[in-house]
């Protein structure tokens, strides 16, 4: 990572955990992030400036339908991914989480590029490893966790080979 973007996330860390940001981020993010997927055909996330950021395909787990959300990940060092069910400190799980519960098979799209996956929830002796490398990542992103007065859920995402 560059020494630009080393900085310009200092700089931002510290504002992703204030309320305001909390507040406006759910509702502003998903339609920017839409809006530059749409732009540069999925090659361009904003939040990719600061952190490894990906696009999770799933199917609804009630309606079937196919959904997808812009989340961050933390590689887990073993050619997996991490992701947090943060839901930006809120006090209720995210729809996508009830979704990987539900079908486990799944896809991701990092950069425009598709690949297919399997999530599997962490176990409990997995959970403080992960969270220090996603802490590692982004400090202090553990404060949604004890902040939205839940446990989140953290799934690891390992890709499925062709066939």
């Amino acid at each position: 990572m560059s020494i630009v973007a080393r900085r310009l996330r200092s700089l931002v860390a510290p504002l992703t955990r204030t309320r305001a940001f909390r507040r406006w981020a759910p509702r502003a993010m998903p339609p920017v992030e839409r809006a530059l997927a749409l732009v540069t055909r999925g090659r361009f996330q904003l939040s990719a400036v600061l952190v490894p950021s990906l696009v999770l395909h799933t199917r609804g787990a009630r309606s079937g339908n196919l959904r997808q959300t812009y989340l961050m990940y933390t590689p887990d060092g073993a050619g997996g991914l991490i992701v947090a069910g943060t839901a930006f400190a809120q006090d209720r799980h995210p729809a996508w989480t009830y979704n990987l519960l539900a079908d486990p098979e799944a896809s991701v799209s990092i950069a425009g590029r598709r690949t297919r996956v399997r999530a599997t929830p962490l176990r409990p002796d997995e959970r403080d490893a992960a969270w220090e490398r996603i802490e590692a990542q982004w400090p202090g992103y553990r404060a949604y966790e004890r902040d939205s007065g839940r446990e989140v859920r953290l799934f690891r995402l390992r890709r499925v080979p062709p066939g």
